[in-house]
């Protein structure tokens, strides 16, 4: 029973791992007149979690089997994220999920972050994450629902914050793409690291020009 209590914790929004901090490209995405009300939110998140399912999923899922693999698995995940700004974010979210998860479940964790710092890993986070939930205990089809989940609703929230959409609005979303995760889950569960790939060349693309954007709310 502990790990559902731990798999609670780590779904809270509340648990501080600096998330909020990022759009997953929706930011750069509005900007640039690719999203434009409700329709354009959701056709956003669709992409965003088949993106999810294609390019992290199998990277979470090796991780988890084989933790003793990470330091291959986070140079795999730096050659495929060759748009600098997810690449960036990546090791930005991996690095504070990693020193966050550490502080709070020291005796799991703790030794995790001593081996990846010893080797010198870039801390990307979706092996990463794959690596942290299994010391945790956490099973792997429960990890890749939270990553999921965790995708969904940073980008939900992040439209909130600039104004696209409501509250109650972006969780209409939210459940409305409950059936979509499902699907994801299904298909993209199983997959390894050979079948690494972008599914949504033009919001990498958008997302790539986040640093460029004449005012910004977040990091990427």
């Amino acid at each position: 029973m502990g790990s559902t209590w731990r798999l609670l914790q780590l779904a809270d929004s509340g648990f501080p791992t600096g998330g909020f901090a990022h759009s997953g490209g929706l930011e750069a995405a509005v900007q640039q007149g690719e999203v434009r009300g409700r329709e354009g939110l959701e056709r956003f998140v669709r992409e965003l979690l088949w993106q999810t399912g294609h390019g992290a999923l199998p990277l979470l899922g090796a991780a988890w089997r084989e933790p003793s693999s990470l330091e291959a698995l986070d140079a795999r995940t730096d050659a495929f994220l060759t748009n600098h700004v997810a690449n960036r974010a990546s090791r930005t979210q991996g690095r504070a999920f990693l020193d966050t998860c550490a502080r709070i479940f020291p005796a799991e964790v703790g030794p995790l972050r001593l081996a990846a710092r010893e080797a010198g890993v870039r801390y990307h986070h979706a092996p990463l994450f794959g690596a942290v939930l299994h010391v945790l205990d956490i099973g792997l089809p429960d990890a890749q629902r939270l990553l999921l989940s965790l995708t969904l609703r940073g980008a939900l929230s992040a439209a909130v914050r600039m104004g696209i959409a409501g509250t109650h609005e972006s969780h209409q979303l939210q459940n409305r793409c409950a059936p979509l995760l499902d699907t994801v889950l299904e298909t993209c569960a199983g997959l390894g690291v050979e079948s690494l790939a972008q599914t949504s060349p033009l919001m990498d693309l958008l997302g790539a020009t986040h640093d460029r954007l004449y005012s910004r709310l977040f990091l990427s």
